[in-house]
C-alpha cells in the first residue's frame, strides 16, 4: 500500500477549499483520513446551507461519523485553516488521532493562535497537531476571496 503524504493530503483539502471559493464561500476545506485512505471530504458550506455552524471540519466528522461510528480514534483529520474553537471542541469529542492543518487564523484559531484547546491537558482527550502544511497556498486562496469580497462590497 502507498503511503501518502500530508502534503498529498492537503492538497485535497484544497481542492474542497477551492470549491467553497466557487461557491461563494470562505474557502475552508478537509479531509479525514485513516488507514491512509480517504473517509469523507467536505468544505464550508454556511451559505448554501444557511447554517453558521456548517465549518468544514465540523462536516467532515459529521460525514466520517455516518461511515465509521462516533469514535475516530485512527483518523487524521487534514484543513486548510486552523480550526475556531467550535470545530476543536467537535475534534476533541469524536476522538480524532491528529489534526494537520494549512494557515494560521490570527482572529479565530483554537489550535495555537488565540488559544490552543487540543493540548489543554484539562480535555479528556488531546489530539496531535501539525499545522503549516501548504500554508501559503491555502493562505492566498482566503487572501483572494476576501480582497475580491471587499472588492465588491
Amino acid at each position: 500500500m502507498k503511503i501518502f503524504s500530508d502534503e498529498y493530503w492537503m492538497n485535497i483539502a484544497l481542492e474542497e477549499a477551492q470549491i467553497a471559493f466557487d461557491e461563494d464561500e470562505v474557502p475552508v476545506g478537509a479531509v479525514l483520513v485513516r488507514n491512509n485512505e480517504l473517509v469523507a471530504n467536505a468544505h464550508n458550506s454556511t451559505q448554501k446551507l444557511s447554517n453558521s455552524l456548517a465549518h468544514a471540519e465540523k462536516l467532515v466528522i459529521e460525514l466520517a461519523q455516518q461511515k465509521l461510528g462516533k469514535w475516530l480514534y485512527d483518523c487524521r483529520l487534514y484543513v486548510t485553516l486552523e480550526p475556531c474553537s467550535m470545530c476543536a471542541g467537535a475534534i476533541i469529542l469524536s476522538r480524532i488521532k491528529s489534526v494537520i492543518f494549512g494557515a494560521y487564523d490570527e482572529k479565530n484559531g483554537a489550535c495555537g493562535s488565540l488559544y490552543n484547546l487540543l493540548l489543554d491537558k484539562r480535555f479528556n482527550h488531546n489530539p496531535e497537531i501539525k499545522a503549516g502544511i501548504l500554508a501559503k497556498e491555502s493562505s492566498k486562496l482566503l487572501k483572494f476571496f476576501f480582497m475580491n469580497r471587499r472588492n465588491i462590497l
